[in-house]
């Protein structure tokens, strides 16, 4: 069973102590808001066994086989979209509602085929938030650091999600206020050794503009060794294994980030903005923005995200 934990909005504020949160923001409550949704025949099993065949009928089969006319561009030759993360979302949209009737599905192609569909996010119907093939670019290399991101969400609450790398055969699994857990061991995210070097995976230079490459330099400094991400849901997932220390990512698409932001969470990790806020799936985010391993090391990268901002 899922079950939804609530936590009060925090209030705007540029108190960069404050863009710290070691919870997700939650909306406040409204006057006349619908009932909760009822998720208790919800069974996690099931959607982690519908992300698993997705991946084994969609991605795995493609693995390194893919043809050339397999793989297009879409906003650059940097932007990839293949056959598997087209037919993996469109198997992902059929297998989880399903499992929930009623629930939407904001997935990284369908929003790509039309925006309207982010509406989805803003309204009182639960929504799977889906990334068919995080690290598409690394999929068609033929590098295994790829992954399949599910999120569950209700007015921008995540709930749970569900990361699966299917090369690497690895589920990471976090429900929000009950842990994160990978290949059923719980995470820790732990904290940095004292005068340790940080290490900070910040978002790849082909995918940055001169001002957000600027702002991210902040952290070419002494104690810190900033490197391009990979996949960024496996970078969170890094994140929760305490393998890497933080991320610094200058976009805020959904998909990207609300499977690995619960999982850094439930792992005892925190994340927040430049402008001393939580950041919010929705959208409307201030960047950069930062998760950590703990909130000391998460204050640290914003303070120097800010001064640069």
């Amino acid at each position: 069973m899922i079950e939804a934990l609530h936590t009060h909005h925090q209030g705007d504020t540029t108190d960069l102590a404050d863009a710290v949160t070691l919870l997700p923001a939650a909306a406040a409550p409204r006057a006349a808001e619908p009932a909760e949704p009822d998720l208790s025949g919800l069974d996690p099993a099931a959607v982690e066994a519908a992300v698993r065949q997705a991946a084994a009928d969609e991605i795995m089969p493609r693995f390194r086989q893919l043809a050339a006319a397999d793989i297009v561009q879409k906003n650059g030759p940097h932007d990839l979209v293949t056959t598997a993360d087209r037919r993996a979302e469109e198997h992902l949209t059929a297998a989880l509602t399903a499992l929930l009737p009623g629930s939407r599905v904001v997935g990284e192609e369908a929003v790509h085929a039309d925006p309207a569909v982010l509406d989805a996010l803003h309204g009182d119907a639960v929504v799977w938030i889906v990334d068919p093939v995080d690290g598409t670019r690394q999929f068609v290399h033929g590098d295994p650091g790829f992954a399949t991101l599910v999120a569950l969400a209700h007015r921008g609450e995540v709930l749970a999600s569900w990361t699966y790398a299917p090369a690497l055969d690895q589920m990471a699994v976090a429900r929000r206020g009950a842990g994160a857990w990978l290949n059923g061991e719980r995470l820790h995210a732990g904290h940095p050794a004292p005068g340790a070097t940080l290490e900070v995976a910040t978002s790849h230079p082909d995918f940055t503009t001169d001002d957000q490459k600027r702002v991210l330099a902040a952290l070419k400094t002494p104690g810190i060794a900033p490197r391009p991400c990979g996949s960024a849901g496996l970078e969170y997932l890094h994140i929760a294994l305490g393998r890497l220390d933080a991320t610094a990512f200058s976009w805020e698409n959904s998909w990207d980030h609300a499977a690995g932001l619960l999982l850094v969470h439930e792992a005892g990790g925190a994340s927040g903005t430049v402008a001393g806020q939580p950041f919010r799936i929705t959208g409307g985010n201030a960047l950069p923005f930062t998760a950590a391993r703990d909130a000391e090391t998460a204050r640290r990268i914003l303070g120097l995200l800010a001064a640069a901002n």
